[in-house]
C-alpha cells in the first residue's frame, strides 16, 4: 500500500557513513527498487506501471535517455528510472488545500527533496500580485494571465521560453515553433547546462552533434573508454552493455576523479549468475585529476603519432582536415606537465597507450565529467582527435558517444530548442507555416540568467525542470528571477522553481510520461529521440492524476492562440486535437524525419541519418573531419584549496531527489557532505565526521558559501573535492563557464573550507 508524503523535512547534514561499495546493482538495488516503487504506488499500480517501461507499446522511461535494443527484458528498466517512474505515478497528490496551508514563504524553507515527495500536482495553481500564497485559477483565466504579460513586453526578446529535456518531440516542436511566431529565439534548454560543450565540439570536428554510435556498436567494440561518466548511478542500464562488451571479449577504461562502484563490478540482475558473482568491468582504472583530461589525450595522441603504423594514413588522408597541425601541437606534448595535470603515473598512461593501439575499433564515452570545465569543449575536441587518428569514426564498433541524461534532451535539440539555429531550419520553418522567424541569436540558459538580472527579460516561461534547481550561481539566479514581472511552470511536481517567482506565476499541471493522453480526435502518443538517434513512440497507461491536467501540446496551443490571437493562421487546435498533424509538420520542416508519422507506427521507431557514421561524410566548413590543435588547460589550485566537483547522489535524478541515501558511496540519510582525500584533508585540517563551510573562490572577489557539510574522508584523487548538486550550485559563478559552449563550469570549482 502506498505511503503518505513527509509532514516534516529530514535533516540532511547528519547521514551515517560506511566505506563505499565495489559493486553495483544486484539484489539491493531489486529490493530499493521495490520499496521505493511500494511507497510511491502500492503493489498493483507498481507491476501495472514497470512492466510498460521501455516496451514498444509502452512508455519512454523519463529516468534517461539510454537507448534500448530490439529485444527488450520483461523489466526493461533499472534502479533509478523505477524511481522516476514511482515519482510520477505515485497516488500522492498536491490539491489547492495544500497551498492554502503552505504560503510561499513556508515553501521557499522546504528541500527540494520535501517538495517532490508530495505527490502529483492537480489543478493550475496561481500566484497573484502581493498574493503569499498560490490560488485556483481556471485554465482561461491562466493562458490570459500569460498574454496579458507577454503583449504588454517592449519586445518579443524580453521573454524566455526554458525548455527541460523530458519534453516530447511534438510538444518541443510547438514550443520553439510559438516562440519564434511571437518573435524571439530566446530557447534556452537545460542541454546549456550539460552537453552544449559535446554539441559544439562535435559539430565543429565532425559535423554533427550527436554521437556516432548505436548500441550494437558498443557489443562489437574492442575498447571502450569511459571518461569523466558514473554509470551506475546515473545511467545504469549502459553497465548491462558494457557487461554484454566484456563477454565479447573488450577492454574498459574508466577515466574519473572517484572510483565507481558500477565500473568495479556489475551485479546483472536480470540473470541469476550476474546477482551472485557480477562482471568486473574496469581493465584500467584511471584515477585523474578534476580537469586533467585534455592533457591526458593530447599525450596520447602525441605517443600515438610517434608510433610507427599506429595511425589510420589512408582515412587521415582521404577524410580529415588539420593532421598537421595536431601533430606540431601534439609535439610538444610533455610527459612532467602531463603527470602534473592529470596525476597519473608514467605506467598508467603507458598501459592505456597500450590497450589503444591494441584496439582496431575503439568508442568513448563521456558525460559532465568532461563538458562541466572552461576547457571542456577544447577537452572533447581532444577525445575526437583520438579517434580520427585511428580512423574509429564510421566503422562498426568505434566512434563518439556522449551519453546524455534527460530522455528527449536530444529530441528537443532535434526539433529547434537552440537559441541559436541554423539558418536553414528557419528557411524551413518559415516556408511552413508562413511566418517569419527572427535571425538574431537568442539567449542561452547563462545569458537569460544575466538578461533576467539586468532587467532585459521579464518573462519566463519553463517547459518543464527545474530552472532554478538546475542553475549556477544560486543566490544571484534567485534573485534574478525574483525582477521578472511573471513566471509560468509546466510542471507535474513541486520543486524549488516553484517557490521563487517573478512578481506574479503560474503553475500549468500537465500529463506524465506514464498518463493516457486522449484528445479530441482519440487516444494520442507522443515521440522521444535517445542519446544514439533512435525516434520511437511513448504511450502511457495510467487515467491521468487529475481531470483538470492538460498535455504539454495542448498548453503550448493553448497559450499560442491567447497570446497570437486570430492574426496567427497557424492551426493550433488542429495541432492540440491530433499530434499527427503535428508530426506531419516536422516531416516537413526537419530533415531525417520524411514520413513521421508511418515510421513512428513502427514497434522498433527509426534511427535518424548521422553522415559521418553512415557513410564517412563530414559536414563541416571544410567537408571533412577536422583535426584541432588548441592549447592543453589545466585547472590551478592555490595552496590550501581544492577542486570541487558537483555530483548527484545515487538516490537522485539531475535536481530530483529521491531520498537522502548514496549507497554505492557510503552515505545514508543526508546530503551536505563533502568527500575529501584523506591526505587532503590531514594537510587542510579537515577531521572526518568534522563540519565546515566550502567558500568559492573566484576572479570576481565575491564571496559565495555553502554552510554546514559534514566532511567525509573519501579515496577522490588528490587535490580534489566532491559534493551534491543542487545544494553546491551556490559555489558555481554564473560568469564561469566554457569557452564556446558557455555552459557553466560545474566540476572546476576552487574552494576553501572553513569552520561551520
Amino acid at each position: 500500500m502506498a505511503t503518505k508524503p513527509p509532514t516534516g523535512d529530514p535533516i540532511q547534514d547528519a547521514p551515517q557513513v560506511t566505506p563505499p561499495k565495489h559493486a553495483a546493482a544486484g539484489l539491493p538495488a531489486i529490493g530499493h527498487t521495490l520499496r521505493i516503487a511500494q511507497e510511491q504506488m502500492g503493489l498493483a499500480r507498481t507491476a501495472r506501471t514497470l512492466l510498460k517501461v521501455n516496451q514498444k507499446d509502452g512508455f519512454d522511461c523519463p529516468g534517461c535517455a539510454w537507448p534500448e535494443g530490439d529485444k527488450r527484458h520483461t523489466a526493461e528498466f533499472c534502479e533509478n528510472g523505477a524511481k522516476a517512474v514511482a515519482e510520477e505515478a505515485t497516488l500522492r497528490r498536491v490539491t489547492p488545500e495544500f497551498f492554502a496551508a503552505h504560503p510561499l514563504a513556508d515553501l521557499a524553507t522546504r528541500s527540494g527533496y520535501w517538495l517532490g515527495q508530495q505527490g502529483r500536482i492537480t489543478q493550475p495553481m496561481y500566484l497573484p500580485e502581493g498574493g503569499d500564497r498560490y490560488e485556483a485559477i481556471s485554465w482561461e483565466r491562466a493562458f490570459s494571465v500569460i498574454a496579458e504579460e507577454l503583449t504588454a513586453l517592449g519586445s518579443p526578446d524580453e521573454a524566455l521560453f526554458y525548455t527541460s529535456g523530458r519534453t516530447s518531440n511534438e510538444a518541443a516542436f510547438l514550443f520553439q515553433l510559438f516562440a519564434r511566431e511571437f518573435g524571439t529565439n530566446n530557447l534556452p534548454d537545460c542541454s546549456n547546462m550539460c552537453h552544449e560543450s559535446s554539441g559544439s565540439a562535435l559539430t565543429e570536428t565532425i559535423g554533427i552533434g550527436k554521437g556516432s554510435v548505436s548500441l550494437e556498436d558498443l557489443h562489437q567494440a574492442d575498447l571502450i573508454i569511459v571518461a569523466g561518466q558514473n554509470p551506475g548511478t546515473n545511467h545504469p542500464r549502459m553497465l548491462s552493455a558494457l557487461e554484454k562488451a566484456k563477454t565479447a571479449g573488450a577492454k574498459i577504461i574508466s577515466v574519473n576523479p572517484l572510483p565507481e562502484a558500477g565500473m568495479e563490478r556489475f551485479k546483472n540482475p536480470q540473470t541469476p549468475l550476474g546477482m551472485l558473482r557480477g562482471t568486473a568491468l574496469n581493465d584500467l582504472f584511471l584515477q585523474i585529476r578534476i580537469g586533467g583530461d585534455q592533457a591526458l589525450f593530447r599525450l596520447l595522441n602525441k605517443l600515438v603519432i610517434e608510433t610507427e603504423g599506429a595511425t589510420d594514413e589512408a582515412f587521415i588522408r582521404e577524410h580529415t582536415h588539420g593532421y598537421e597541425d595536431l601533430a606540431a601541437a601534439a609535439k610538444e606534448a610533455d610527459w612532467d606537465e602531463t603527470l602534473t595535470a592529470t596525476g597519473l603515473t608514467r605506467p598508467e598512461i603507458e598501459r592505456a597507450l597500450a590497450m589503444i593501439l591494441a584496439s582496431k575499433r575503439t568508442i568513448v564515452c563521456w558525460a559532465m565529467g568532461l563538458t562541466q570545465h572552461k576547457h571542456a569543449v577544447a577537452t572533447i575536441r581532444e577525445v575526437v582527435n583520438l579517434l580520427l587518428l585511428r580512423g574509429n569514426i564510421g566503422r562498426p564498433g568505434a566512434g563518439v558517444c556522449p551519453v546524455r541524461g534527460h530522455s528527449n534532451v536530444q529530441g528537443d535539440r532535434t526539433m529547434g530548442i537552440f537559441e541559436r539555429p541554423a539558418p536553414a531550419f528557419l528557411d524551413a520553418l518559415d516556408k511552413e507555416f508562413g511566418i517569419t522567424s527572427p535571425r538574431d541569436h537568442g539567449y542561452d540558459v547563462v545569458r537569460s540568467i544575466q538578461a533576467m538580472r539586468d532587467g532585459r527579460a521579464k518573462v519566463l516561461f519553463a517547459m518543464g525542470g527545474n530552472f532554478v534547481g538546475a542553475t549556477p550561481d544560486t543566490e544571484v539566479t534567485e534573485a534574478a528571477i525574483r525582477r521578472t514581472a511573471l513566471t509560468v511552470h509546466v510542471s507535474t511536481k513541486l520543486n524549488r522553481s516553484h517557490a521563487v517567482t517573478g512578481r506574479r506565476a503560474l503553475i500549468l499541471p500537465t500529463l506524465g510520461r506514464t498518463d493516457k493522453d486522449v484528445q479530441a480526435s482519440g487516444r494520442q502518443f507522443v515521440t522521444v529521440e535517445d542519446s544514439m538517434g533512435m525516434v520511437h513512440a511513448s504511450r502511457g497507461n495510467l487515467a491521468p492524476a487529475s481531470p483538470h491536467l492538460l498535455s504539454e501540446p495542448a498548453i503550448v496551443a493553448r497559450t499560442a492562440r491567447a497570446v497570437l490571437g486570430p492574426a496567427s493562421a497557424t492551426p493550433w487546435e488542429d495541432f492540440e486535437r491530433d499530434y499527427g498533424a503535428v508530426r506531419d509538420r516536422i516531416a516537413r520542416v526537419v530533415p531525417g524525419f520524411e514520413d513521421f508519422n508511418a515510421r513512428a507506427a513502427r514497434p522498433e521507431g527509426f534511427r535518424l541519418p548521422h553522415a559521418p557514421r553512415d557513410e564517412r561524410r563530414f559536414p563541416t566548413r571544410t567537408g571533412k573531419a577536422n583535426f584541432t590543435a588548441a592549447p592543453v588547460e589545466y585547472p590551478q589550485v592555490p595552496p590550501g584549496r581544492l577542486l570541487l566537483q558537483t555530483l548527484r547522489s545515487h538516490d537522485q535524478y539531475n535536481t530530483t531527489i529521491y531520498g537522502l541515501d548514496d549507497r554505492y558511496r557510503g552515505i545514508t540519510g543526508g546530503r551536505r557532505i563533502v568527500m575529501v582525500n584523506p591526505a587532503d584533508a590531514a594537510e587542510l585540517g579537515l577531521a572526518d565526521g568534522s563540519y565546515t563551510d566550502l567558500v568559492s573562490e573566484w576572479r570576481d572577489g565575491v564571496e559565495r558559501r555553502a554552510p554546514g557539510f559534514r566532511v567525509v574522508h573519501y579515496p577522490t584523487a588528490r587535490g580534489c573535492a566532491a559534493a551534491y548538486y543542487p545544494e553546491t550550485n551556490v559555489l558555481v559563478p554564473l560568469d564561469s563557464t566554457a569557452d564556446t559552449s558557455n555552459t557553466p563550469a560545474s566540476k572546476s570549482v576552487v574552494v576553501r573550507f572553513e569552520p561551520a
